[in-house]
């Protein structure tokens, strides 16, 4: 192995304290009986004990366990899916309760064996999610839905608090690091997204550590911004195992301190940027923070429209 190929060695920041208290077990325990997945476990988020034992939040994925991509970045199983189990969202919506979440994520692996790439389910995992926690707000994270915009029509007709799509990496990297997925087609994706319901916050995130540079970040951003999203959140890449694509960089907290303080400058509502964040880590914060600032555009304009009254 030459140095470059060379792991390179986590740094103190990145260690992750365990917590395996009693609202860890009880998730896991209800997450087994009953036969759902959350992306917590199934891509190795480093962030499950905070938020297991101490937050007592998780996201769920739904539509199964198997992947039809295989994304270098990925733990996620990647092979033919199982069937479509519509009790399904029923399940998740139950779990929401039991839980007493305020805010609850619903993922799924990407389903491209599908001619809708699974937006259905995940309609009717939020309308379920609505019936029996109405006070619940609701963000998503689908798959790019191989760019069939009536499929996102009919996950936006079920009116997500949030919808999340990520970009993953820059621009350069995106066809060495995911699969299928198309940049470009996840910018159109987003835009597609606001203008159908204009009123609901769109999100996205990067990964850092893959190779990219500071413009390219920069370049993202602006890619974002260009296209309305709302919420950015960066995160180091953590490599899942030895068959997935390696770290180049590691970046220290004062680095993304920067990236974050850039971001915000660049015009998004909410900006959550650190080692171990991820695309729903603190999600809670982000709605309520893309509701303060929705809320304090709405006064402006309302002012705005006196004024020129």
């Amino acid at each position: 192995m030459s140095k470059t190929e060379e792991y390179l060695r986590k740094p103190d920041w990145l260690k992750i304290k365990l917590n395996t208290n009693k609202n860890y077990t009880g998730l896991k325990q209800m997450m087994r009986s009953e036969n759902l997945h959350t992306v917590c476990e199934e891509a190795k988020c480093p962030n499950i004990h905070e938020c297991w034992g101490t937050r007592r939040t998780a996201t769920f994925m739904i539509l199964g366990a198997v992947c039809t991509r295989a994304c270098r970045f990925c733990a996620v199983k990647t092979g033919l899916p199982s069937e479509l189990d519509w009790q399904e969202p029923e399940r998740v919506a139950d779990s929401v309760q039991k839980m007493n979440l305020k805010h609850v994520v619903i993922t799924m692996v990407a389903r491209d064996d599908l001619k809708d790439g699974g937006a259905s389910v995940m309609a009717e995992t939020i309308r379920a999610i609505r019936r029996k926690n109405p006070f619940t707000t609701v963000e998503v994270l689908p798959s790019d839905l191989a760019g069939n915009y009536d499929s996102l029509y009919t996950l936006m007709d079920a009116k997500p608090d949030i919808l999340n799509h990520n970009i993953e990496t820059v621009r350069r990297l995106t066809p060495r690091v995911r699969a299928r997925a198309k940049y470009d087609r996840s910018l159109e994706f987003l835009k597609r997204a606001k203008e159908m319901q204009p009123d609901i916050p769109t999100k996205s995130s990067i990964m850092v550590g893959l190779g990219e540079t500071k413009e390219e970040l920069i370049e993202a951003m602006d890619d974002l911004r260009a296209n309305d999203v709302d919420i950015l959140t960066l995160g180091q890449y953590l490599q899942p195992s030895k068959k997935h694509i390696k770290v180049q960089k590691y970046y220290h907290p004062d680095e993304f301190q920067e990236l974050k303080e850039i971001a915000m400058s660049k015009g998004f509502s909410h900006c959550e940027a650190g080692p171990l964040v991820r695309s729903s880590y603190h999600a809670d914060e982000q709605v309520n923070a893309a509701a303060r600032v929705k809320h304090i555009m709405g006064k402006i304009e309302e002012q705005q429209r006196t004024q020129e009254v």
